[in-house]
């Protein structure tokens, strides 16, 4: 049996540095003040039709989307912020009040499999409700930059672009359309079916050959309207302000139609095509879309599968091996070491013990305990075992083997193996 196409196992050696990214990221949001919710993996689909939008290529071509024994539609969740405004208008989180609300886990879209994507793949979002300055769009970004500097990453630059109010886009769909129209020529298939149904989707066309017409096309920007505008010069003074280097990309529309106004992207050149490592922006329509009073809302989300990989290749690792491995040779070792692992645990929540199971020899547990890749060999014979001894052998030097009480063994971790990991 094979895992299905696009949905991978994250093995062992894989996961300590997952962990690390995902308690990074999980310590920052808390420190912004920001509440995990727990979101479900299902959802009726005309969650995602009614905010996603119809003609979008998530909805059409990429949800796995299936009828239950009850014959109602529901679908794997592609996205994040459709349910998280679900979930917050049922409970009634946005009642008279801001919210600012973050979630993890796994979405679903039925792509191409290729390096930084996934059919399922795993996000962190980040959600804030009810304020509509450029200041909450400033905190959004500064702490999307804290995420990705304290996680160490290099080579990512924020783009930034507005998409003005729905009136001011219905003029510029206008122009684009005829704009696009004059030259249908030029245009690829999707992009003439886009042209009908999506037009502002072809300028995120990643058709090399498409480039040059998408560049002379008219620009969102100099169709804004007046609050739009001064919404983000406010919003570039405030990056100004705290040193936050970004670039405008007049192009920068996103895949979602909830999306007004602000929207931003960092990006690298590490991933290939795959270059989008952290992306969202403002969406003030869809509470009210979605059944609920007029509220403004801006959000991000990060593909934990692209940071991952970016981490990987500037060389990151994170530790996966026991500080110590505990050798047992003998019945009553056996009992005296089980016993004294526990109180280790207890003492030094810390530590990573690995106890030897399925007994052997002094041998073949040596070579366990060295394949594990553990500094420190812990060793109770039977003598230990009666006289409330044990032996301390560090596996990585040729220093001596020492032998210690257990009470000694507790100081010894503390001024020894445990400051060293701190270190």
């Amino acid at each position: 049996m094979q895992s299905i196409r696009g949905f991978a196992d994250i093995l062992p050696d894989q996961t300590p540095l997952w962990r690390e990214v995902e308690q990074t990221i999980r310590q920052i949001l808390n420190r912004y003040g920001y509440q995990e919710i727990r979101l479900p993996l299902v959802e009726r689909t005309e969650l995602f039709r009614r905010s996603i939008g119809e003609v979008t290529d998530i909805v059409e071509k990429e949800m796995y989307t299936f009828e239950d024994r009850a014959g109602e539609s529901i679908t794997l969740r592609p996205e994040g912020t459709a349910g998280c405004v679900r979930a917050s208008l049922q409970h009634g989180l946005l009642h008279n009040a801001q919210a600012r609300l973050w979630y993890a886990g796994p979405m679903f879209r039925y792509e191409r499999p290729q390096k930084g994507r996934l059919r399922q793949f795993h996000q962190i979002g980040a959600e804030a409700f009810g304020m509509s300055g450029p200041d909450v769009d400033a905190e959004m970004i500064l702490l999307s930059a804290r995420i990705l500097r304290e996680l160490g990453l290099s080579d990512v630059r924020l783009q930034l672009n507005s998409l003005g109010s729905a009136e001011a886009r219905a003029d510029y769909r206008a122009r684009l359309v005829e704009y696009f129209s004059s030259q249908q020529a030029a245009l690829d298939e999707d992009s003439r079916r886009r042209l009908v149904s999506n037009p502002l989707r072809i300028l995120d066309s990643k058709n090399p050959q498409m480039q040059d017409l998408i560049e002379a096309a008219p620009r969102l920007l100099d169709h804004l309207d007046q609050a739009s505008r001064e919404h983000f010069e406010q919003l570039q003074q405030l990056l100004d302000s705290a040193e936050i280097a970004y670039e405008i990309n007049p192009r920068l529309v996103r895949g979602l139609d909830y999306y007004s106004r602000t929207v931003f992207e960092w990006v690298t050149h590490q991933l290939g095509a795959q270059g989008t490592v952290l992306a969202g922006g403002r969406y003030d329509a869809l509470v009210e879309q979605l059944g609920g009073r007029p509220t403004p809302a801006v959000g991000f989300a990060m593909g934990l599968e692209r940071i991952v990989a970016l981490l990987e290749d500037q060389g990151r690792t994170a530790v996966a091996e026991p500080d110590a491995y505990m050798v047992l040779m003998g019945e009553q070792a056996m009992a005296v070491g089980l016993s004294f692992a526990e109180r280790l645990r207890d003492e030094h929540p810390a530590l990573r013990l690995l106890v030897n199971g399925g007994g052997g020899s002094f041998r073949s547990q040596f070579r366990r305990a060295d394949r594990s890749g553990a500094r420190f060999a812990f060793i109770i014979g039977e003598s230990e075992a009666t006289a409330g001894m044990i032996s301390v052998k560090d596996l990585r030097t040729e220093s001596e083997q020492l032998n210690m009480s257990q009470a000694e063994l507790l100081a010894y971790l503390h001024d020894h193996i445990l400051r060293t990991e701190d270190s």
